[in-house]
């Protein structure tokens, strides 16, 4: 999140950690704007934030063209935030999915070639493979989500913006732990898979969600024995970039 109040700490690390795939994880809800609050009116509420009911933002984005400009806008500053930070962009992401949204996703589609994002994340989760690793129960709102992403899917593939073919962390979000990181990594389907988490070595911060496994998640995500799994399974580790020259070959 370009706007948010540690992004800048984030992109010095990032600069130090030369080989680390960074992508831009746009904020339409949930965060502070780019551009101020007066040029997005429609977009945020009295404090200057953006409006906390997704519905209510999503069902003006797609009827008003006003509110429509004012949201391509700020994505065309979050892109040009990013651009500024001197990073090379490996993939375009967005906070709660909320580029599932068509009005958003067309905006994404019409600055990704323009900014160089070679992919952008289409939130499909093979629940087969989870039933494989763990008991839990699919969510619902994972159901829900499912027929919106065939469709970005699709509507990116038409636009020659890669994707991968499967993403982990819809189901178990804040809650993917080392047994079921171990499990995703034994059970892997073919093509490129996204496993996103949500690691910290604390959960004492502001804005930390309820319940999330911060610290579980991080001590997977640096756990020397999933790093031998990976070696022993021969999967290719990296950002979306590697993928896609992969799949040009």
């Amino acid at each position: 999140m370009v706007g948010a109040p540690a992004a800048a700490a984030a992109v010095e690390m990032a600069h130090r950690l030369p080989g680390l795939a960074i992508g831009l994880h746009l904020a339409l809800v949930d965060a502070e704007p780019v551009l101020p609050a007066p040029a997005v009116p429609d977009l945020v509420d009295a404090r200057g934030r953006f409006r906390a009911s997704m519905a209510r933002s999503a069902a003006a984005m797609f009827f008003l063209p006003r509110v429509r400009r004012q949201m391509l806008a700020e994505v065309r500053a979050q892109f040009e935030a990013f651009r500024a930070t001197g990073l090379t962009l490996d993939h375009v992401t967005a906070h709660k999915h909320f580029h599932l949204h068509p009005s958003i996703l067309s905006a994404i589609l019409e600055l990704a070639k323009e900014f160089g994002a070679p992919a952008v994340r289409a939130p499909l989760e093979p629940w087969a493979i989870l039933a494989r690793i763990d008991s839990a129960r699919r969510g619902l709102a994972t159901s829900a989500l499912a027929p919106l992403a065939r469709l970005q899917r699709a509507r990116l593939k038409r636009a020659g913006v890669a994707t991968p073919d499967q993403v982990f962390g819809l189901a178990w979000s804040g809650a993917m732990t080392h047994s079921r990181l171990a499990g995703l990594i034994a059970h892997l389907p073919e093509g490129v898979t996204e496993i996103y988490t949500h690691p910290a070595t604390s959960s004492a911060f502001a804005g930390a969600a309820p319940g999330y496994r911060y610290e579980e998640e991080f001590a997977a995500l640096t756990s020397p024995y999933l790093r031998r799994l990976i070696a022993a399974t021969g999967v290719a580790s990296g950002g979306f970039s590697n993928a896609v020259n992969f799949q040009r070959q």
